[in-house]
């Protein structure tokens, strides 16, 4: 009997013990709820993107290439027809990869992937669409085509090119604004460093200033 109210005693104290480290413990069982965040976990619609002038000049982009390439997508019949094509390409190209970076932008997607200069891509973007489509669209004026369709073509395709046009020359301000900044943080920051390292070098040759 002895021996049993003592096991009985002892697994008491070791339950009151394990109680008590448990309560003292800083690492508490929880029961809320652990929500996991992945890449796209705060996607949201950036709306003051949408008002500033890029995101303005990246929608018009997008309707102006999107009506130029269902314009020449109506033309049956034409010869020659390599400007007609080259046009397509364009307009289709810039109508993808513009409608592509304004879901990026507008969607705070780039932020995701800082590592990839999204201001130069940009700016190359809209450099390389404001030439090519001057170009198709100079080549498809010479053509001489009397169409309808291909006169539409032709006058959206030369809207398109002032509007990349403005696009870029905003962009090569933006970056250019972003160089000078990075530029002036460096020259800060080397100033910083010669000033600290010459504060050092005196306090090593006058010891009675430590």
């Amino acid at each position: 009997m002895r021996s049993t109210e003592e096991a009985e005693g002892l697994d008491g104290e070791a339950s009151n013990t394990s109680m008590i480290s448990g309560a003292s413990s800083p690492y508490q069982p929880t029961t809320e709820p652990v929500h996991a965040r992945g890449i796209f976990g705060e996607i949201r619609c950036d709306v003051d993107y949408l008002k500033s002038y890029f995101g303005i000049l990246k929608g018009v982009e997008v309707v102006l290439s999107l009506i130029g390439f269902i314009c020449i997508e109506t033309i049956m019949m034409c010869s020659p027809c390599g400007g007609v094509y080259f046009f397509e390409f364009v307009s289709c190209s810039a109508f993808v990869v513009t409608g592509t970076l304004l879901v990026i932008f507008c969607l705070n997607l780039h932020t995701k992937v800082p590592h990839i200069n999204w201001n130069l891509t940009d700016l190359g973007n809209t450099a390389a669409s404001t030439f090519f489509f001057f170009l198709s669209s100079l080549v498809l004026a010479c053509i001489k085509h009397n169409t309808g369709t291909e006169i539409a073509a032709v006058t959206f395709g030369f809207l398109a090119t002032g509007v990349y046009g403005l696009n870029t020359f905003l962009a090569v301000r933006r970056w250019r604004r972003g160089n000078s900044g990075g530029s002036q943080r460096a020259t800060q920051s080397s100033e910083y460093m010669r000033a600290r390292t010459a504060s050092r070098g005196e306090m090593e040759a006058r010891p009675e200033l430590a």
